[in-house]
């Protein structure tokens, strides 16, 4: 009998959600599909509590980032002693650079996914990703920008990110306990930004649209779920507009799949994203989407039926969709049931799975014994 396909994940991120919680997807998925699977990752993170759950032999490794060189020396050791067919490399933060190294070391094929769509030189792209056999993107969109900078497009593969469709689902369950986790008031609609509260997701659009949205809808909230440096600027902003008992920040939560589905409209002003998972998380709740057409966000996004994409920067139509939605409860809806059925068909997990799967098989089909 042949012994199962072994793959080996290298994931940096220490708590369970964005790329961490896309990984921890995959691992089950791969266990499922027979795979034997070896995750690296950081002494007490949870994706290691997760992926032991699904049976997958977890190997914490120390890893300090960008500048620990001494990584490469570490998962070499890893990879001579357990041989496995494949690295699979899920993460930045000094992963990508030092596991592909030790990958090359070893003489292991090695892919990575790349999950932002930050713009890197040219001469960069050329030395590291030169690393890897194989890039998985989580976006068209982020595969249009390596190949832009010179990768061949041969060699980058579009891997949609997934949403577990059964965790988030329509309807809200509790809007009284919703509005009072939150401190919302108990009437009028409410947006929602789920974003780390960084410059690059464009909170400060979506206030600079609210005067105008409230103008029209007095009633109007908004919550900002999500923690991040930029909040005690953003708060000082929020107290000089005069927007404290409009806009109230509910920092980091865990319980999303109850939320979302109480929005209204989930706002996502980005500058850049490279695919974004609280927008697949919202879609697959039925909540309409107004955001920006960066990065990867049309993917999820269309135009007229999921949500809306105002121009890049454009406060105006930012406010003028927002309102339109707000104004119009039953077109709301029907974008909304729309964008679950685009989750369900295009960014389900198992289909996320097959997608990684296939990348495994190809790259070893094609590599040379």
């Amino acid at each position: 009998m042949n012994a199962p396909l072994t793959v080996l994940h290298v994931e940096t991120g220490r708590h369970l959600y964005g790329g961490a919680l896309q990984v921890a997807y995959l691992l089950r998925g791969l266990q499922a599909a027979g795979l034997r699977n070896l995750l690296v990752c950081p002494p007490g993170s949870a994706i290691a509590t997760a992926a032991r759950e699904a049976g997958v032999t977890v190997l914490e490794t120390a890893m300090a980032g960008d500048a620990d060189v001494g990584f490469v020396f570490r998962l070499r050791r890893i990879l001579r002693r357990e041989r496995p067919d494949i690295v699979h490399l899920h993460s930045r933060r000094g992963a990508d650079l030092w596991g592909g190294i030790a990958a090359r070391l070893a003489g292991i094929p090695v892919i990575l996914t790349r999950r932002v769509d930050n713009p890197e030189p040219r001469w960069w792209v050329g030395l590291k990703y030169g690393l890897y056999d194989r890039v998985l993107s989580i976006s068209e969109g982020i595969r249009q920008v390596l190949i832009a900078e010179g990768l061949a497009p041969s060699r980058v593969s579009c891997v949609h990110s997934a949403v577990d469709t059964e965790r988030y689902r329509p309807g809200c369950a509790d809007a009284v306990n919703f509005r009072r986790a939150l401190g919302l008031r108990d009437d009028g609609p409410v947006l929602g930004v789920v974003a780390q509260l960084i410059a690059r997701k464009g909170h400060r659009y979506l206030l600079q649209a609210l005067p105008g949205i409230l103008a029209v809808q007095p009633q109007t909230q908004v919550v900002f779920l999500g923690q991040g440096p930029l909040e005690a600027e953003l708060r000082a902003e929020v107290e000089q507009l005069g927007l404290g008992d409009t806009v109230h920040f509910a920092g980091f939560r865990d319980d999303l799949e109850q939320l979302l589905p109480c929005l209204d409209v989930l706002v996502h002003p980005a500058e850049m994203e490279g695919l974004g998972v609280s927008l697949l998380q919202a879609a697959a709740c039925g909540v309409p989407i107004v955001a920006f057409p960066a990065g990867g966000i049309p993917e999820i996004v269309c135009e007229g039926e999921t949500g809306y994409l105002p121009a890049l920067g454009d406060v105006s139509a930012l406010q003028q969709r927002i309102i339109e939605l707000l104004q119009d409860p039953q077109r709301a809806r029907s974008l909304g049931q729309q964008g679950r059925a685009l989750v369900e068909r295009a960014f389900s997990i198992d289909a996320m799975v097959q997608g990684n799967l296939a990348v495994y098989r190809q790259l070893l089909f094609q590599r040379p014994a």
